[in-house]
């Protein structure tokens, strides 16, 4: 059996049920707009009269800074010993530079495994050996100051101020110590 097709017009649908649906979307949809423009008075944006001479609130008074106490006793003679002990080492790092000093010009175009060329090695060798206590005194140092700094993270405590300032003298000393071991071992690769 063969069907035809069914074709549906406005008219077989019913056009009450649309018409009513539109008439009822137009109807909510101007009373809603209706709603948003109600007319009323409204409070004025403008400075009120009280509000133009009142005065500000008077700030309160900044709190002391906190005095942070000084270095204890102990800990300035901590700090002092480390100091002693780096420059002790600095004495002794002094003391060997010049053997050192004259093995490195004895291997100066020697070959690598010549006797002169290992003499020079081990001299520096124990050059550098010499500041090791100069290397520990500011490793402490940097202990110690590790640690004032997380007793006082805000601000930096008159403890924290001493230490700083002998961790600069033991950093200048091995500064200058590795200056004088890298000019060495330059000459000896050469």
């Amino acid at each position: 059996m063969i069907r035809a097709p069914v074709r549906f017009s406005a008219h077989s649908l019913g056009s009450a049920p649309k018409s009513g649906l539109i008439s009822a979307l137009s109807l909510s949809l101007a009373l809603g707009l209706t709603a948003c423009s109600t007319a009323g008075s409204y409070p004025s944006l403008a400075y009120r009269p009280v509000e133009r001479t009142a005065m500000p609130a008077a700030a309160e008074p900044a709190p002391p800074p906190i005095q942070l106490p000084p270095a204890t006793a102990d800990l300035t003679t901590r700090i002092g010993g480390l100091v002693a002990a780096a420059q002790a080492s600095d004495k002794q790092f002094a003391a060997k530079r010049p053997a050192a000093d004259r093995a490195v010009a004895a291997a100066a175009r020697a070959a690598r495994t010549s006797d002169s060329w290992i003499s020079a090695q081990v001299a520096v060798s124990a050059l550098q050996a010499s500041r090791d206590t100069t290397v520990a005194a500011l490793a402490d140092l940097d202990s110690l100051y590790a640690d004032a700094r997380q007793a006082e993270p805000v601000e930096e405590s008159p403890s924290a101020k001493a230490i700083d300032t002998a961790r600069d003298q033991g950093q200048a000393l091995l500064n200058g110590q590795n200056d004088v071991i890298s000019a060495l071992d330059a000459r000896l690769k050469a």
